[in-house]
């Protein structure tokens, strides 16, 4: 299925949408300690898609990132790739024989490959998984998933990984039609409380590095609002920081911050790659959130999107359906409200490398709550 692999140098990645498999990602990586290879491939339209006309070969690669988990082992993590979404029926078998060759360009001691799939859900597909509303049941139990992903493969190695890293579920917003296309196809009250920020004197501008501490107070006080990770600025400045012009995938970075009367309210990282923009990490103040600066940056977000030439727009992490008790439902709510799609992905699966450690490896990580690879 796959021909011709063989390592590339990572500035060489093709340009993608994706911004986690561009040489960009992989420099942010690299600042942060993390070592990264990017392996090319070819493989046989007809041989990926059922229905292919052409017998043409398509050109892909892959970036993977090596995560040290101990003094002597280390983990392949590929975030959101590869790109290539073959056939359902393929799947599995096109992976199998993507990690076997992965081997070869992987250190001894790397104990399993870890897919960040951004390939639709199985389950996403059946209108029979989704109610009259058009909300989403979610997967199966684990155990069925597997059987599934691992039909005609030869080694019945995939696993589903206990906790995604990146979110498998997010909300895609047309940017092809007009800006008040665009603007008409949300939901009343969210068109409402964009107009009502800028009523209310909101201000978004575009930041630097001068700015990290005010983004880092927001960031830091929404983490301890919602109980979530909390990142070191070290992470944030490595965004801002690495420059990428020089290779085939670059991408654009902005540090957005809403305002009102100077006094930072709301922030967020913005980031272009290929024709997508992509609302990367958010963060808001306690106070104030009457004056609704929170809507004024993603609809800034939007506009920035569009001007440089983007053609969708990723929200970047919701809630799988309006659950109330989803960790991520106040996402939800939010996020829907500007229109667009819901898309469910696969989310991790591994690949073991070392079946032995790499059962130690997910028993720790259960333990733990999740492994934070970023």
């Amino acid at each position: 299925m796959l021909s011709d692999v063989c390592s590339k140098e990572v500035d060489e990645l093709y340009q993608t949408p994706i911004v986690q498999q561009t040489a960009f990602w992989s420099r942010v990586k690299n600042q942060l300690g993390a070592s990264t290879i990017a392996v090319n491939f070819k493989s046989k339209r007809k041989k990926l898609f059922q229905n292919a006309i052409s017998d043409d070969y398509i050109h892909s690669d892959v970036l993977v990132i090596l995560q040290q988990i101990n003094r002597y082992d280390c983990i392949a993590y590929v975030p959101y790739g590869p790109e290539i979404e073959p056939d359902e029926e393929n799947q599995g078998i096109f992976l199998e024989e993507m990690s076997e060759s992965l081997r070869s360009f992987l250190p001894l001691s790397c104990i399993l490959i870890r897919y960040d799939l951004c390939w639709e859900s199985y389950w996403a597909k059946d209108s029979s998984n989704f109610d009259e509303n058009g909300n989403w049941f979610g997967e199966p139990e684990i155990n069925a998933q597997e059987l599934r992903f691992n039909f005609n493969t030869s080694k019945w190695n995939f696993q589903k990984a206990h906790f995604n890293i990146l979110p498998s579920n997010t909300i895609f917003i047309d940017l092809k039609p007009d800006v008040q296309t665009v603007l008409k196809r949300m939901k009343p009250k969210t068109r409402y409380n964009i107009g009502l920020s800028f009523k209310k004197g909101v201000e978004v501008r575009t930041a630097g590095l001068e700015s990290m501490d005010v983004w880092y107070q927001l960031y830091r006080e929404t983490a301890e609002r919602n109980n979530l990770f909390l990142n070191d600025i070290r992470y944030f400045k490595s965004i801002l920081q690495a420059k990428a012009e020089d290779t085939s995938s670059p991408a654009e970075v902005h540090l957005l911050i809403a305002e009102s009367d100077k006094i930072p309210l709301a922030a967020m990282f913005l980031i272009i790659s290929g024709n997508r923009g992509s609302y990367l990490y958010g963060a808001s103040a306690s106070s104030n959130r009457n004056l609704m600066a929170t809507y004024a940056l993603q609809w800034e977000a939007m506009k920035i999107s569009k001007e440089k030439g983007c053609i969708e727009y990723d929200m970047f992490g919701v809630a799988p359906n309006p659950d109330m008790a989803h960790p991520l439902y106040g996402l939800y709510k939010f996020k829907i409200g500007f229109g667009g799609n819901i898309y469910h992905s696969m989310g991790c699966w591994d690949y073991p490398l070392h079946t032995e450690k790499y059962n130690q490896f997910k028993a720790v990580e259960l333990l733990s709550q999740g492994f934070h690879i970023n």
